[in-house]
């Protein structure tokens, strides 16, 4: 019976010198959690959302060997609505071209042009695969010694991107249209010019 009163004074002494490190490890840290995850670069594609864009455009105009082509670039809006996987919605832009080219007489260029589509993909977690076709209006413009001539047309676009996540609320894009504005009487050419035209453009959106 001595011997184990004894003993126990000592076990007890051990196992306070063995929780003892342990405990003074978890002093050095304060409560509460010490992992907290990333915020999601993107937590759904629904939603607002307004950018910029710049690329490239080249194309040709009708009854006319000109192939007009330049930098192209401009501002953009939507709206997406998401269902599961699917997103879809609605796209305006409006942009500036430097787009033009000459066969003598005539130099002919875009100054400007503008789509209202709708838009509709796939999305992966951050990634959105998607295609898109509507509206597109614009002036092409027509030069000649002395003249200047321009009309506004409208016509047609298609074409499709993909959209990444890359931090929160922002996103980036890559993008290929394919538009086809109506021709339109020109008296500078005596004859009826419209344009088809490509635009590969890449841009940024912030999601609201």
């Amino acid at each position: 019976m001595t011997k184990l009163v004894a003993i126990l004074p000592l076990a007890a002494i051990e196992a306070a010198l063995a929780v003892a490190p342990g405990t003074a490890l978890a002093a050095d840290f304060p409560p509460g959690d010490y992992y907290a995850a990333p915020a999601p670069i993107v937590s759904g594609w629904a939603g607002p959302y307004l950018g910029a864009n710049a690329g490239y455009q080249w194309g040709s105009v009708s009854n006319s060997p000109t192939k007009p082509s330049g930098i192209v670039g401009g501002v953009e809006g939507g709206y997406n609505w998401q269902s599961g996987r699917f997103v879809y919605g609605a796209e305006t832009d409006l942009e500036l071209s430097g787009a033009d080219a000459t066969v003598a007489p005539v130099e002919f260029s875009t100054p400007w042009l503008g789509t209202l589509r709708g838009r509709g993909g796939i999305a992966f977690s951050n990634v959105l695969v998607f295609g898109t076709a509507g509206l597109a209006y614009g002036d092409l413009r027509a030069d000649t010694t002395g003249l200047t001539e321009a009309h506004t047309s409208i016509g047609w676009v298609a074409g499709g991107g993909v959209e990444v996540g890359f931090a929160p609320r922002w996103t980036a894009k890559a993008e290929w249209l394919y538009l086809d504005l109506a021709g339109r009487n020109f008296s500078v050419t005596s004859t009826t010019n419209g344009l088809a035209a490509n635009l590969l453009r890449v841009g940024v959106n912030y999601h609201f």
